[in-house]
């Protein structure tokens, strides 16, 4: 009998240790493999980015000044793209992106969730609700209109009707949208383009459109905002994602004299 119990609880015990193995990964010299910890839980390490930068959670910190014109790339479920964001366009508009690039706040999974064939893409929504609450009230000051108008392949802010209303969302054109290019009721400004597109055109028709618009009897993105990607990604199961948006390095000049003396210029014919 007795053993038969010490049997029983080295097999117990032998369980108990399996699984906890197995949910903290290869020990190595007293070291967790990393790896296998982001194999466990994926989801919950793209739905947040909170450590990356402290004003990912404090947007009053992210006061910096963008480049008069740069380059990012998008990284989405559907390939990638590059746009060109031009300042003289829209300076507050170009400066809080470049500020959401520069904290982290499209270093995990940003949802597509609202896209219309012919018309355009919406996303900027954050996957983390402890995100989205920070940004709450991180409205910017209105951009005056330059005449740069809401042509296919160019990116605005949204906005409500009424004035200094942009924050953290933001369109890609699919259309020759002309109606926003005017001054909207309520007091709104136009919707004022920041950027537009550079590489990878054919990426913005593989954006999956199958939803349209939001239902008008569901408040969609308020629950996305309060629960963040695990509600989007369960009610819209087959929308995109933008996986990642990072800033392009502009591409060094090449000096015709090479460092060694030698003339690198092209041949010419003649």
């Amino acid at each position: 009998m007795y053993r038969k119990q010490l049997c029983s609880s080295t097999l117990f015990l032998i369980l108990v240790v399996s699984f906890i193995s197995s949910q903290l990964g290869c020990v190595t010299k007293g070291r967790v493999n990393n790896f296998d910890l982001l194999r466990l839980n994926p989801k919950a390490l793209t739905n947040t980015s909170t450590a990356l930068n402290p004003a990912l959670l404090k947007p009053e910190l992210a006061t910096a000044i963008a480049p008069s014109i740069f380059d990012a790339k998008f990284e989405t479920t559907k390939g990638d793209f590059t746009i060109t964001v031009h300042r003289d366009w829209a300076p507050h508009a170009a400066d809080r992106f470049y500020n959401m690039i520069q904290v982290g706040y499209f270093e995990s999974d940003i949802a597509i969730f609202r896209a219309m064939e012919g018309f355009m893409f919406q996303f900027g929504i954050h996957g983390d609700p402890a995100v989205n609450a920070a940004w709450r009230n991180s409205t910017f000051p209105d951009d005056p209109s330059k005449g740069k108008k809401n042509t296919p392949g160019t990116l605005s802010f949204a906005q409500t009707p009424h004035p200094n209303s942009r924050s953290v969302q933001m369109f890609c054109n699919l259309g020759l949208n002309t109606m926003l290019d005017s001054k909207q009721p309520g007091g709104g400004s136009p919707f004022v383009p920041f950027a537009e597109i550079k590489t990878g055109k054919s990426v913005l028709k593989k954006i999956n459109t199958e939803y349209g618009e939001n239902p008008k009897n569901e408040n969609v993105q308020a629950e996305f905002k309060k629960q963040g990607n695990d509600y989007i990604l369960n009610r819209f199961k087959n929308i995109d994602l933008i996986k990642s948006v990072t800033i392009l390095e502009p591409q060094r000049q090449v000096d015709p004299i090479d460092n060694d003396g030698r003339d690198q210029t092209p041949p010419e014919t003649h």
